[in-house]
């Protein structure tokens, strides 16, 4: 590859499925190794399996990255291009590097135990190499079933992989391997080398799943005569125990987080961390930092643990930071659509979840009538007459406050000049449970400016209501 050559990269996802955490981790990485290297990002949609890829994939797909901010320079689907791959199936028959084989699958399992019982390598022996070209041609019109072979050189093929170092493959034991069912049905490994190199990708980034293709994609752009691009393989995403991410230990797929209300900078600068590192002990960085810093001989060869208590607390952080506003688009989409969400709501979750799917408990109190006894409303060791006299004085108050100055710094201002020195427990406590109906909750300047003068007051009244009846729970 040129040292001139502008850097492309892709992200090469098949529809059909969701968007995995792992091919959003390759994606964000081949994004920021293109951005750090004033380099392009390209998107192509893999959907050359028209049984099992489906639109609403490719959707979820370009929702995910755009999610994560991550825009594409250029856009590719691969079932537009299938005249091209039967152009590349022709030429490659015709110079006799290709040929067509019409073995059964009965022959080729036979030859398959065969190999196997004699302790040698399982591939294909290439019996129907020796067919001259006018016969299987003659044999493709007459109806026979075939599939198109690539012939594979028996030599060792090797590639300096830009994270793991040189690897090397024994070319002898893959064999003359399968690249189309047909002229018209063209398989992975054949269609991905001619896309990368039309494309003018420059780095192929992938997961460490993909190692096993390589040596063969290197021998087919050899047949083609295509320049060979860097490879560069990202190590596994694993469960705590350290085996291949599941299920059985967290979501798996990237909409199950955008689901739960996680803030896209939470999931960005984790992904970022997953398999990377930077210069300096750091857990927090910005895009533009992680930018700065992206090389790819700071990424892991080993496998890189998802830590589902690392994302929390990343979401936690992003969270507080996050504005009111970010806080309420996250919020939305996880609690009762009947809600009406206000600004003042939202501050007082900062620092309380890490994602939007935990505020429905945090905020139900301000929707629903809390139901509780009133024992609750007692400070330490105060009475109901104690607690009756301080609610009272706290309702004369805020009835003189105006509708448009109910906020929580005049709230707390006009509360805080009728509490006595030493005493604000006793204030504070039963305003506080009156409005939230808990023993945890945000403050009650804060609850009285989000629930308004007319409910503030409401809740007041009930609780005087219960010490009136104090054995009662409503």
């Amino acid at each position: 590859m040129s040292k001139d050559k502008k850097i492309r990269v892709r992200f090469a996802p098949s529809p059909t499925g969701p968007l995995h955490i792992g091919g959003a981790r390759t994606a964000l990485f081949n994004w920021l190794f293109a951005k750090a290297n004033g380099g392009e990002f390209v998107l192509r949609i893999e959907d050359t399996d028209s049984e099992r890829s489906k639109e609403e994939y490719e959707v979820d797909i370009k929702e995910g990255l755009t999610w994560l901010g991550l825009e594409w320079d250029d856009f590719f689907r691969q079932s537009d291009r299938k005249k091209i791959y039967r152009e590349y199936l022709e030429k490659l028959l015709e110079e006799n590097k290709a040929y067509y084989c019409f073995c059964s699958k009965e022959e080729l399992e036979a030859e398959k135990e065969a190999h196997l019982s004699q302790g040698l390598a399982s591939k294909y022996s290439g019996r129907c190499r020796s067919i001259k070209p006018e016969e299987a041609k003659e044999r493709v019109d007459g109806g026979e079933g075939y599939v198109i072979r690539v012939k594979i050189p028996d030599r060792e093929v090797s590639f300096d992989d830009l994270i793991r170092g040189k690897i090397t493959f024994d070319g002898t034991l893959i064999g003359d391997t399968v690249v189309a069912r047909d002229l018209d049905n063209p398989l992975y490994n054949f269609v991905v080398v001619i896309d990368d190199s039309l494309n003018e990708v420059t780095h192929v980034i992938r997961g460490e799943d993909h190692i096993s293709n390589t040596p063969l994609q290197i021998f087919l752009m050899e047949s083609m005569g295509f320049d060979l691009p860097e490879f560069a393989h990202l190590p596994m995403i694993l469960n705590p125990d350290k085996s291949k991410m599941s299920k059985r230990f967290s979501d798996v797929a990237l909409s199950d987080y955008m689901r739960q209300g996680y803030l896209p900078d939470a999931m960005f600068n984790f992904l970022a961390f997953l398999g990377w590192h930077p210069k300096e002990d750091r857990e927090v960085m910005t895009r533009e930092e992680v930018i700065n810093e992206f090389t790819l001989d700071r990424v892991q060869k080993g496998g890189a643990v998802f830590d589902i208590d690392k994302l929390n607390w990343l979401g936690k952080h992003y969270m507080k930071e996050a504005s009111p506003k970010e806080i309420i688009e996250i919020v939305r989409g996880t609690v009762s659509s009947d809600w009406e969400l206000k600004e003042a709501m939202m501050n007082p979750l900062k620092g309380r979840i890490s994602k939007g799917s935990e505020a429905e408990d945090e905020l139900r109190f301000y929707f629903d009538i809390p139901t509780y006894g009133a024992d609750l409303l007692k400070w330490k060791e105060m009475n109901f007459g104690e607690v009756e006299i301080n609610l009272n004085k706290t309702k004369e108050v805020l009835e003189k406050v105006p509708d448009k100055d109910f906020k929580r710094d005049v709230l707390e201002g006009k509360i805080m000049d009728l509490i006595p020195e030493n005493e604000k427990g006793e204030w504070l406590w039963p305003l506080r449970v009156s409005l939230s109906g808990n023993d945890r909750s945000p403050g009650p300047f804060e609850i009285m400016e989000a629930l308004g003068k007319e409910q503030s007051l409401s809740r007041i009244d009930i609780a005087l209501r219960k010490i009136s009846v104090p054995n009662e729970t409503y």
